[in-house]
């Protein structure tokens, strides 16, 4: 079967992430004792106790997923499962190229530690909120974006399925697009606890910043193609990939189209590696009839290879 492995993004998170792999198998153990030593903090004892505010602080989050999502490939690596295209959910872009072996894992966390530093201050500097607009498909949303913007900055910002599309700006202008959407009949529009304006003009500081980082970083081609936020469209050669996360801060997440191309590349299913099944959920109503499988704890994991006709990895304490 040709796989494409999903990782997930900011929002995902939740107190006692990774915890039930780490402590079944040594290999996700030991990438969180890598995260640790890495970051110079206990990382893992924040993904497993909390408190939960701490973890939900942008700067935390980042790496918080990132390393779940590694502890899971991982065992997935070991069973011998491997992807023919990665593809990860804003954040999860960069936990999609360790995949794909663009990024070293010792590489990426210092490196979305960082993203998620400038975009706590570019949320500071020039505040925002974002909203989520469902039953609102992707040229309205454009359209009602549009008519808000003499209220402010206000922009598409995620088009994750269709009728679900996240609006991003200044917090104004975002509650005037929602009142012209509930007016265009959305079915539910929803204000999200975010600490800025993701993926819009107002992260145009942290754009630049991180576009600072990222030409120092050491990225790699990949293995496999990695289905770029910005494009929807395969990048394997590192100069791609780069240009790819640098576009990525300020430009909208598609998704829908990144989920469509994938399955016109000839993708016959998808495994959701982390925290959570959201993205499972989005490929339902892009694509009903998608196999897909999440694999986030042992049981999920035993369920998935199960399924993929993978013998279980032996779990022992670690």
């Amino acid at each position: 079967m040709k796989l494409a492995f999903l990782f997930p993004g900011q929002g995902a998170q939740a107190v006692g992430m990774g915890r039930a792999l780490a402590e079944a198998f040594p290999e996700a153990r030991a990438v969180y004792d890598e995260a640790d030593a890495t970051l110079g903090f206990p990382l893992s004892r924040l993904c497993w106790e909390g408190p939960e505010a701490e973890l939900r602080q942008t700067v935390n989050t980042q790496p918080a997923l990132l390393t779940h999502s590694v502890a899971a490939l991982r065992l997935v690596e070991k069973a011998g499962i491997a992807p023919q295209w990665t593809a990860g959910h804003s954040l999860g872009e960069y936990s999609a190229c360790v995949a794909a072996g663009a990024l070293e894992f010792r590489d990426a966390l210092p490196l979305v530690r960082r993203r998620g530093q400038l975009m706590d201050e570019a949320g500071r500097e020039r505040p925002g909120t974002m909203a989520a607009l469902l039953g609102v498909e992707a040229e309205a949303a454009r359209l009602i974006c549009d008519r808000a913007r003499d209220l402010g900055v206000v922009v598409p910002a995620n088009f994750n399925a269709p009728g679900q599309v996240v609006i991003s700006g200044e917090r104004k202008a975002v509650e005037g697009a929602c009142r012209f959407a509930e007016a265009f009949g959305a079915k539910r529009v929803v204000m999200l606890e975010v600490s800025g304006a993701f993926h819009s003009p107002l992260m145009e500081s942290a754009s630049k910043a991180l576009a600072v980082e990222l030409d120092r970083a050491a990225i790699h081609d990949a293995r496999c193609p990695v289905i770029a936020n910005a494009t929807a469209e395969p990048a394997q050669r590192a100069a791609d990939i780069r240009a790819a996360l640098k576009r990525q801060v300020l430009g909208a997440v598609l998704w829908e189209d990144s989920m469509r191309r994938l399955l016109e590349l000839g993708a016959e299913g998808f495994v959701e590696i982390g925290t959570g099944r959201v993205l499972r959920g989005l490929l339902r109503s892009i694509a009903r009839g998608a196999g897909s499988w999440n694999i986030e704890d042992p049981q999920t994991l035993g369920t998935a290879l199960g399924e993929l006709g993978v013998q279980r990895l032996p779990a022992r304490s670690a």
